[in-house]
């Protein structure tokens, strides 16, 4: 019979906060999703198809930015957070938005995105190796950072008993027009753009593996017929833990609306950790 695992080992494992940018845009097929496969091996969901992100940097709270958008106020009530996470969630949201694909969501003045991400290639590789911070490399640049193109959407925390733990908020934002995603990063062995009923379609042949967070934003999104739509939503964000079950021959994690997940067969992430 399964078993829930043992909340003690989790009490020694702290969470860690993290951001998750969920990239969407119009495509001839609908919204398409922006996915990239982490390289096989990595300490964290190594293999899986995910959404671009990453933990908070220390530097994130700290920075002092040129900042667009809702103020840190409403990102700390949206996320129910004191004000100093809510600005390091969304300059990690940024910064690892940046980071992963080279999509930046700044801009010169409070009203204008970058149009063209081509010359601050090196910085992105700078910013990868922690050489300055991303507070940094905007005020060099002298460009302000957008949070107002970006929207508040979910709220997962890795279940107890993993032996790494995240508090993960997701966000949602359009791609600016002109800046191309790639998957030039250490992180990815592949991206692609596709509708959420095909990355779901796509894992259901076997062909991605995808943790239960990431299957469950792609499934809310396939509901939106625009992102236009999906930019006027307000969901409520409410904390979801899944509970991680394991006996002798199960690995399970049991969330809200998990029937469409498990009914579609074996997944191999269970030999490896869930979330």
């Amino acid at each position: 019979m399964a078993i829930e695992r043992s909340g003690e080992l989790a009490a020694a494992v702290p969470l860690k906060d993290a951001s998750t940018v969920i990239l969407v845009r119009d495509g001839d097929r609908g919204v398409e999703v922006f996915l990239l496969q982490r390289v096989r091996g990595m300490a964290f969901a190594g293999g899986m198809t995910v959404f671009p992100g990453g933990g908070v940097d220390p530097s994130d709270s700290a920075a002092a930015v040129a900042w667009a958008g809702p103020p840190v106020q409403w990102w700390s009530e949206r996320f129910g957070t004191s004000e100093n996470l809510a600005q390091a969630l969304v300059l990690a949201a940024v910064r690892e938005t940046f980071e992963e694909c080279g999509v930046l969501l700044a801009g010169p003045t409070s009203d204008t995105v970058v149009a063209d991400t081509t010359a601050f290639a090196p910085a992105r590789r700078q910013l990868e190796a922690r050489e300055f911070t991303f507070g940094e490399f905007l005020e060099r640049e002298g460009l302000v950072l957008r949070a107002d193109l970006l929207r508040p959407w979910s709220n997962w925390i890795t279940p107890v008993g993993e032996g790494r733990r995240y508090d993960t908020r997701f966000f949602v934002a359009a791609a600016p027009e002109g800046q191309i995603a790639d998957g030039d990063t250490s992180e990815a062995d592949a991206v692609r753009w596709q509708t959420p009923q095909e990355a779901i379609a796509h894992w259901q042949e076997g062909g991605s593996v995808l943790l239960p967070p990431t299957w469950s934003q792609l499934t809310a999104l396939s509901r939106f017929g625009s992102v236009a739509e999906i930019l006027a939503a307000e969901p409520q964000i409410t904390p979801i833990l899944p509970t991680l079950i394991t006996g002798d021959e199960e690995l399970r994690v049991e969330f809200p609306e998990q029937d469409g997940y498990y009914e579609a067969g074996p997944h191999p992430w269970a030999a490896r950790g869930a979330n």
